[in-house]
């Protein structure tokens, strides 16, 4: 076999533009640093995923409050929605110019120690790449190599044979017109965000889950009636699997097991998503998998010399947050090889922005039992406290689960208006380990606003 020509040699090569593009700092300018990254700079979360799909859901937000303000004695209707200006305001005035200044930023004066790479990289070697520059191939190596690739949606086989026109989160958001009509197969969290605002801004729904449930890896006193309350909203089918599909001048057509054919203008597939690491030939490097994700260690080094992982490539948790940690965890394990941390994988909070919005740290009440917990355990209403009835709110509630000996919060369960800010002080109370015996009574808690539902939680559970 003949020797690989290199053509570049760097101290560290990173590979991904996300959060991995958050390595380099002042520390580093005496380093010779690579970036590869075929798309855009900012990874699924900037152009793709997290924030942009939250501007969506603050405009659905609003429009679906403006549908139902009847509740509140106040007649008002959604006359229109410009989906034209919406896409604008997400992308062309901020989304796309931050992902290019991102890039321009690296590859200008200000960071003259780093190379940008934007072609695919796949190892040819261990520490050693294939990738590009424009239309010239490039083969570099690195003392040091971070993969931050991240993940890509997953097709079912059958969706993909079927030849039909279907969209994912990395296309759906830039439809040229909003769609009259849209079936979303999956009801995971994409899928359920994706729901509520599409409908939020006047197009019909319908939604095929093979599970009986919505969000079935909630605690069951939130998935049971946030399935509920879902069904409602959109044209349910659960409990069915897609077996066909098909597309014609009205749409297109999908066949579910039971027979029932659903048509709709455009199709969304939110199926899950599948970690990028096979399409890098990992096995040229030495790096193992486990399962789909890239193996690390509690460190994040792979089974590869110098090779290190992070986010969705290798992480269990397909979450911004954690990918930022991630990265922090592997900047200061790179530069300090004698005083490792590990991967800050404890007490991973995480929110679902669909319609009641959800949010969940730590174990479910089933979890809890099963860990061996003496558990005490409180569900408040929002409906039941001042702001609740200011909000004439009839579907919000927390759950609440803690150790009984110890007064211990083993988990927070939230489900309606703000749920994504209401439980940071849960993660406060976990992350520190307080009594939720004296965090109920040794601080005041604003009357009336919304966190007394918190403190009327923390009462509830019983010692």
């Amino acid at each position: 076999m003949s020797e690989i020509k290199v053509d570049a040699h760097y101290d560290l090569i990173i590979i991904g533009g996300g959060s991995g593009n958050s390595i380099p700092g002042p520390e580093h300018d005496d380093m010779s640093i690579a970036i590869i990254e075929k798309s855009k700079f900012g990874g699924t979360c900037m152009n793709v995923g997290c924030i942009p799909t939250k501007m969506y859901v603050h405009a659905a937000d609003t429009a679906l409050a403006t549908r139902q303000a009847d509740r509140l004695g106040i007649d008002s209707q959604v006359n229109g929605v410009d989906w034209d200006s919406i896409v604008d305001r997400v992308f062309t005035n901020r989304i796309d110019l931050i992902a290019a200044g991102g890039e321009e930023y690296r590859r200008g004066p200000e960071t003259p120690n780093i190379t940008v790479y934007d072609q695919h990289a796949s190892f040819v070697g261990p520490r050693t790449i294939r990738t590009g520059q424009g239309s010239q191939e490039k083969i570099i190596s690195g003392d040091q190599v971070v993969i931050a690739t991240g993940s890509r949606p997953f097709i079912p086989q059958m969706i993909i044979n079927s030849g039909v026109t279907y969209h994912t989160n990395e296309t759906i958001m830039r439809l040229a017109k909003q769609p009259k009509s849209l079936i979303i197969m999956g009801g995971g969290f994409i899928a359920m965000e994706f729901a509520h605002v599409f409908e939020g801004l006047g197009t019909e729904v319908t939604v095929v889950n093979r599970s009986h449930k919505l969000l079935r890896h909630l605690d069951p006193d939130l998935a049971g009636p946030f399935t509920e309350i879902s069904a409602q909203r959109f044209n349910a089918h659960l409990g069915q699997t897609v077996v066909g599909a098909s597309e014609n001048e009205n749409g297109i057509t999908i066949t579910l097991e039971n027979g029932t054919k659903l048509t709709a203008e455009a199709l969304l597939v939110a199926t899950g998503r599948t970690p990028n690491g096979d399409q890098m030939a990992l096995e040229n490097a030495g790096v193992k998998m486990a399962g789909e994700r890239i193996k690390i260690d509690e460190f994040g080094r792979t089974s590869a010399e110098g090779v290190w992982a992070l986010g969705d490539v290798s992480s269990p948790y397909q979450l911004k947050h954690v990918a930022n940690a991630e990265t922090r965890a592997v900047r200061h394990n790179l530069a300090n090889p004698d005083d490792l941390k590990p991967m800050p994988h404890e007490l991973v909070p995480s929110a679902i922005f669909t319609n009641p919005q959800i949010a969940t740290v730590g174990m479910t009440e089933e979890e809890s039992r099963e860990a061996g917990h003496d558990v005490t355990v409180k569900v408040q209403k929002y409906g039941d406290v001042a702001y609740g009835w200011a909000m004439e709110d009839q579907t919000g509630l927390v759950k609440l689960i803690a150790d009984r000996a110890s007064g211990k919060l083993l988990g927070a369960h939230y489900m309606g208006p703000q749920a994504s800010t209401l439980i940071q002080q849960m993660i406060t109370i976990m992350a520190f380990d307080l009594d939720v015996r004296e965090v109920a009574t040794k601080q005041y808690w604003i009357h009336p606003a919304l966190p007394e539902v918190t403190e009327n939680a923390l009462l509830g559970l019983e010692f």
